[in-house]
């Protein structure tokens, strides 16, 4: 819970009580996620209407050394404008960590340890660089 708590305290410097409120509604899930090890390898997403926040965890001697960490407050508002966070866990708890983070939040959600976050802006922009092939072009005609 002290991790779940000190990533909330680093995303929402300076934000309203109710976007601190709807992190900490998730609490003891993100716990839950974390304990299990999920943000060691693939880690928690923020999107926003700026830049993309990786939070990852340490865990065991790492934790303990902690010359990997960096725990430096970000230099922009990680929770601007449109945000969402989304949260690695196992393939075997995916489902009632969805459930459970849908009773209590739309903004965030839950993904398989390997599943990439795409967002709705970069979806966007994938789709508006859709090529067609054209095969006239090639044929000179």
């Amino acid at each position: 819970m002290t991790t779940w708590m000190a990533i909330v305290d680093l995303l929402t410097q300076g934000k309203p009580d109710w976007v601190r409120a709807e992190l900490l509604a998730i609490a003891g899930i993100a716990a839950s996620v974390i304990a299990d090890r999920g943000p060691c390898d693939a880690p928690i997403v923020v999107t926003c209407d700026g830049p993309r926040t990786r939070i990852y965890c340490l865990y065991d001697d790492n934790a303990v050394d902690g010359s990997a960490a960096n725990e430096d407050p970000l230099g922009f508002d990680p929770l601007k404008g449109n945000w969402q966070v989304s949260l690695p866990c196992t393939a075997d708890d995916l489902t009632w960590v969805q459930t459970a983070l849908r009773r209590r939040s739309r903004r965030i959600t839950a993904r398989v340890l390997q599943e990439r976050v795409i967002s709705d802006k970069s979806m966007a922009g994938i789709q508006s660089k859709h090529l067609v092939l054209n095969p006239r072009g090639f044929l000179g005609t």
